[in-house]
């Protein structure tokens, strides 16, 4: 693609639109169906721990399709694999909608997962390739607008269709957009392909990708449930993973055709961005996962006032991206960076504050700062991951860097929810340690609680309710303080990389190893 000239004016904006709306469809379809397992699990007639593997199966095949994205580009040429793995996604939502039951709903949110997995780092390659140099920046505050505001308002559209209208249409509203946006990108891009390399297919680095990602993506979604390490299961899915991801890396680094680039690991500043960016987000959405959850089982609040608390995360970036994307290259983007994981950190520690008594204002102020950081952390980062890249690596190079950062969400779903369990386990027995009958404190709540009419059984129950949320409230606590921590120390990892940090323009040579 490297030979066309930029698109400027009306069709660029439409281009933008179009892939954006692709990006934000794919997205949202990572968290829009969470809140709708109680309703589709009654409507399918299946327990809501069987109807969990419609979240499992679409995460499981989106991980081991991703890192695919840059063989199967140069294979058969990005603007034709965005475009058709669009329209495939657009059709496995249709008859998601459609499915009777469980198996037929599973096999289509897999087919839908892996044909989803092209989906976003060729958005942001075709972004690139078609953007003015000068404007690559903008073209990725645009990208990267799509991929944090989807997972935000995936729950909030998930709740409002599935109350008002019914599950099905969380699949169905798909349709329409998949058809406008595949058809647009057609008709701006066909006569702009990229070129297309007959390779053989490594299949046992295939092979082994799929096995290995395959359990490691189960590992993570089941884990807390199965409890952990202590479940047969888990200890086989983490004894394959770990055999089939090392054969692979291996294998990989000494085929000569290798089915995922790692490669891209020789280059210093990939690497630093894709472990910063991987472990950035890891910490992110354990606050993401952790907040709302907590939100609903302790705080009394519905999966609505719960998202609509988590939304205002999205307005500084809706707002200030397009200004970072322009105008970035005047500041190191080190510092940017930097600047992110310093709002972040602060936030998180900001947010370890939490009580019981907090109201919603105070609660929600934490989440719209945050935004603050979210502005100037994927943009900056992701240009300091694609910096000096020529145009035919960066689909690899996007592919690979999503699937390590969607990994890093998988590892902090898991991670946060676990430590919030333990620490609440850890908190309880704690408060507990001294309230018994004879306790002074004890005795006073109980005779208070009998003044007003209660029994004595009550009375107990109501205090050890008080308990349970004074442990919750201390374990979220503990989750946002944690993640502050590494928040900060992510700072020092960002200046081990080196500039330039510009794109590479067509023809230029990779960046420095």
């Amino acid at each position: 693609m490297s030979q066309h000239p930029p698109i400027h004016g009306a069709a660029l904006a439409l281009l933008t639109l179009s892939l954006s709306l692709a990006t934000f469809m794919q997205v949202l379809d990572t968290s829009i169906a969470n809140v709708s397992i109680p309703d589709i699990s009654g409507d399918l007639a299946v327990s809501p721990d069987q109807g969990t593997w419609i979240i499992t199966s679409f995460a499981v095949s989106n991980a081991i399709a991703l890192p695919l994205s840059g063989w199967l580009a140069q294979r058969f040429g990005e603007v034709r694999l965005f475009v058709a793995a669009t329209l495939l996604f657009t059709l496995a939502s249709m008859f998601c909608g459609l499915s009777t039951n469980l198996p037929m709903l599973v096999t289509f949110r897999v087919i839908q997962g892996a044909v989803a997995g092209p989906m976003i780092p060729l958005s942001q390659s075709l972004l690139l390739a078609n953007y003015p140099h000068e404007k690559k920046g903008l073209a990725l505050a645009l990208w990267s607008m799509t991929v944090v505001l989807a997972p935000i308002f995936g729950p909030i559209l998930g709740g409002y269709i599935t109350d008002n209208l019914s599950w099905p249409w969380i699949f169905y509203i798909n349709v329409p957009v998949g058809i406008v946006s595949s058809w647009f990108t057609w008709q701006l891009l066909r006569e702009r392909e990229t070129e297309t390399h007959r390779r053989p297919i490594d299949r046992v680095g295939l092979v082994l990708l799929v096995i290995g990602v395959g359990c490691l993506q189960l590992l993570l979604d089941k884990g807390n449930e199965l409890d952990w390490f202590d479940s047969r299961t888990i200890i086989v899915l983490a004894v394959v993973a770990t055999i089939c991801l090392s054969v692979f890396v291996v294998w990989e680094l000494t085929e000569t055709h290798p089915v995922v680039d790692l490669s891209l690991f020789a280059i210093r500043n990939f690497t630093v961005g894709a472990i910063a960016i991987s472990i950035g987000y890891m910490t992110f959405f354990a606050g993401v996962v952790v907040y709302p959850l907590w939100l609903q089982t302790q705080m009394g609040y519905t999966a609505t006032w719960a998202g609509l608390s988590a939304a205002p995360l999205g307005i500084l970036p809706v707002f200030l991206s397009p200004f970072v994307g322009r105008y970035m290259h005047r500041i190191d983007l080190r510092v940017l960076v930097s600047f992110s994981f310093v709002v972040f950190g602060a936030v998180s520690l900001w947010s370890s504050t939490f009580d019981t008594n907090a109201d919603f204002l105070h609660l929600t102020l934490p989440r719209f700062t945050q935004g603050l950081g979210m502005a100037f952390f994927f943009i900056p980062l992701m240009s300091i991951l694609l910096s000096g890249l020529p145009a035919n690596r960066v689909a690899s190079a996007s592919g690979l860097s999503n699937f390590l950062r969607m990994l890093g969400g998988s590892f902090g779903t898991s991670l946060s929810i676990a430590l919030w369990d333990r620490r609440e386990s850890f908190h309880h027995s704690r408060l507990t340690e001294s309230l018994t009958a004879t306790d002074p404190a004890a005795q006073s709540a109980v005779a208070g609680l009998h003044a007003a009419g209660m029994p004595t059984a009550s009375a107990w129950a109501v205090i050890e309710r008080q308990l349970s949320g004074q442990s919750y409230v201390l374990a979220v606590n503990d989750v946002f303080l944690v993640s502050g921590w590494i928040f900060f120390s992510l700072i020092a990892l960002i200046w081990l990389a080196r500039p330039p940090f510009t794109s590479a323009r067509p023809g230029s040579a990779a960046a420095e190893h």
